[in-house]
Formats: structure tokens, C-alpha cells, sequence
């Protein structure tokens, strides 16, 4: 057993960079506002990781435009009157032509019910209009030094309204999923011309990063995932342009995660092969993934970090406390040979028993590195 007690972002970073900590380090995504505010009467997400006993994350993302390029990228939001669900048509406004977008929402989560990219011949106006976002550096790095105790996470910008860190999941939000699979086959050269436009400004972005401290960045998005694309397309829409993204965040000296909730067991290689230093998140198979935690070890466990596995659906709720400490055991053996696994739910989790949670945190403390 190791003697030294690590600090959360001591353990973290160790396990991001493949190595083995004093013990399993323990953590979650997003701390979700339902969750926090149905379960555990409001409490921020540092009182959150205090009270459950887990290694914290601090998000921040913080950019800007400028002023010619917000005279050019016009946002206005107008609510529409529907019954169920909050409804909002958000209008983009150029020079050129005004692009909409209709989103809805609930307590748990967003989604678009009216796609912004109606017409392929749009792209010229993205490619003139679309504004790249620049990196407010000042407002990380105080984020940043207020939550020393934290791993400071992002991610690279979205689309604004609805997007993904991904270039094929940013376009997946904006022009629909099926419609953009049907065009890899009717029109690939329209996909990746798109693509490439995103790509810019996702690269534009990282080129303002210098300074920031931040220790990961997340990339990536489910869009991508093998529940959703096949290998091929993954390998011919979705890793050559997200692959230099990488390696730009990367020569900053910021770590990168690449996120793919859904299926992953038959692209494992090749997102491995894009060089991130961690991945997620191993949805289980229960979970409506495909995740073998010990045979994703055994393929690239030397490769990269690698986070999540754990099935939150199942096992923070309608169970024992006994039961839950099992699975965490369960996923340790599975991955957490020679350290570079980072136990997390796999994605978010919205209804949740706070005793189960930190049944979690208690048995992955007791999962120690000898």
C-alpha cells in the first residue's frame, strides 16, 4: 500500500496520464441541475463532490466574440406558445440571410425539433459568417485559482444554441443525424466541406488557449458513437477532423478526453489512433452500450486513460448500498490494473439515490493500488 495520501487532483492527474495513484480515483460528469436540486436541496457542485466524497471537477468554459463578429452573428431567441414543453425559436442573423433553429425543453435535458442547416447550399454563408470564439483566458485562470482543489475540465465550443465538441456531432446538431448519414453516401464531398468549416473554428479557438489552465478538455460527442455511425463512417468522417483538434489542445499542454456515449467496443482503435490522453464512457451493455471494461483494458488500456464503466442506471437506485460497492469492485478488476482508470458514471444521471453515491465514493476509497 502506498503511504502517501494523494490529493483528488494529484490522483486524477496521475490516472490521466496513465499512471497508477494510491488508490481508485472517483468521480462523475456533470453534476446535473435536476439531480442536485431534487436530491439534495440545491447544493452547488462543490458541496456536492464535499458531501458525496468524490475526487471534484470544476467546469469552466469561458469565450467571446468580438464586436464585428457579433454585428455579423446576430442571436435573438423568441419563446413559442405550445403546450408541454418550453419552446424557443432562435434566430440567427447575417448579412446574408437569417438561419432558425427551434429548441425544446424539460427538466432533464434540451433537444432540437427544428434543424438550423435547411439547405446545402447555406454553407457558404457559415463558411463567410460563422464566427470562431476566442478564449477568455483571464476568466479560466481565475476560475481555475479559486478551485486549486479541483481537475479543471471544458470543453471545445459548440455550435451556439445546440452542438457537440465533435466536428461530425456539431454538424449532427445543426442538420440532423439521418439526414447527414444519408449524405456520407449521396454527397461526401458536401459533408466534408462542412466538416471542415466547423473544423476551422473549433481550431481557431484552440489557437487563442495559450495560458489557460486548464488540465482536460473534452471532445468528441455521442453522435459519434457506433449505436449511431458505423466504423467506416467514423473512420472517414469523424477522426480526420477531429484528430488535428486533438493534437492543437495537446501542443498547449492541455489533456484531451474523447467523449462517446453509446457504442464504442468496435472503434476503440481508432479513437485511441486519434492520440487523446483519456476516453469515455464506457456505457455498459445495460446501460444500452457495449462496454466490456476488461476487454477495453486489454485493447487499449496502455494507450490511453480510461473513464467511466460504471452502470449508474442500475446501481444508484433500487438497490443495496452492498450491492453498489460490488459493481465498484466489479469495474476495479476489470480496469484498474496498473492505474490509468478513472471510475465514473457512464455520462449523466438525473434521478439518483444520494446514499448509493456515496456508497460509490466509500468503495472505490477502500480499492487500493498496492
Amino acid at each position: 500500500m502506498k503511504e502517501e495520501i494523494m490529493t483528488s487532483k494529484e490522483r486524477l492527474l496521475i490516472a490521466l496520464d496513465g499512471g497508477c495513484p494510491d488508490r481508485l480515483p472517483a468521480t462523475t460528469h456533470h453534476i446535473m441541475k435536476y439531480f442536485r436540486d431534487t436530491y439534495m436541496g440545491g447544493c452547488n457542485d462543490r458541496e456536492f463532490f464535499r458531501e458525496m466524497g468524490l475526487d471534484p471537477i470544476h467546469w469552466v468554459n469561458h469565450s467571446f466574440y468580438t464586436r464585428e463578429q457579433e454585428e455579423n452573428w446576430r442571436i435573438e431567441e423568441e419563446p413559442v406558445n405550445t403546450t408541454g414543453y418550453r419552446t424557443v425559436r432562435y434566430k440567427i442573423h447575417t448579412p446574408k440571410k437569417t438561419f432558425t433553429m427551434v429548441v425544446q425543453y424539460n427538466q432533464y435535458t434540451s433537444w432540437v425539433t427544428e434543424h438550423l442547416l435547411k439547405e446545402k447550399g447555406d454553407i457558404e454563408i457559415l463558411a463567410r459568417y460563422l464566427p470562431s470564439p476566442r478564449a477568455d483566458v483571464g476568466k479560466i485562470n481565475e476560475e481555475a485559482k479559486e478551485h486549486q482543489d479541483c481537475l479543471i475540465r471544458g470543453f471545445i465550443p459548440c455550435f451556439d444554441i445546440s452542438g457537440q465538441p465533435g466536428c461530425w456531432q456539431d454538424l449532427a446538431c445543426i442538420f440532423g443525424i439521418q439526414d447527414l448519414i444519408m449524405e456520407t453516401y449521396d454527397d461526401p464531398q458536401w459533408v466534408k466541406e462542412v466538416l471542415g468549416i466547423l473544423q476551422r473554428r473549433k481550431l481557431d479557438y484552440v489557437d487563442t488557449l495559450d495560458g489557460c489552465k486548464y488540465d482536460i478538455l473534452e471532445m468528441g460527442g455521442g453522435d459519434a458513437s457506433t449505436t449511431v455511425i458505423s466504423p467506416g463512417i467514423f473512420q472517414e468522417f469523424v477522426a480526420p477532423f477531429d484528430t488535428p483538434i486533438i493534437h492543437g489542445i495537446q501542443q498547449k499542454n492541455i489533456r484531451v478526453v474523447y467523449h462517446t456515449c453509446g457504442g464504442m467496443m468496435p472503434i476503440l482503435e481508432d479513437i485511441a489512433a486519434m492520440g487523446p490522453n483519456a476516453m469515455e464512457t464506457f456505457t455498459p451493455v445495460d446501460m444500452g452500450g457495449d462496454a466490456d471494461l476488461k476487454e477495453a483494458k486489454r485493447r487499449v488500456g496502455k494507450k490511453v486513460c480510461m473513464i467511466g464503466g460504471f452502470d449508474q442506471f442500475h446501481f444508484f437506485n433500487g438497490c443495496s448500498r452492498e450491492a453498489t460497492r460490488s459493481r465498484v469492485r466489479e469495474c476495479f478488476e476489470a480496469a484498474g490494473e496498473n492505474g490509468g482508470f478513472i471510475l465514473a458514471p457512464s455520462d449523466h444521471f438525473f434521478d439518483a439515490d444520494p446514499e448509493l453515491i456515496r456508497a460509490f465514493a466509500q468503495e472505490a476509497a477502500c480499492c487500493i493500488y498496492e
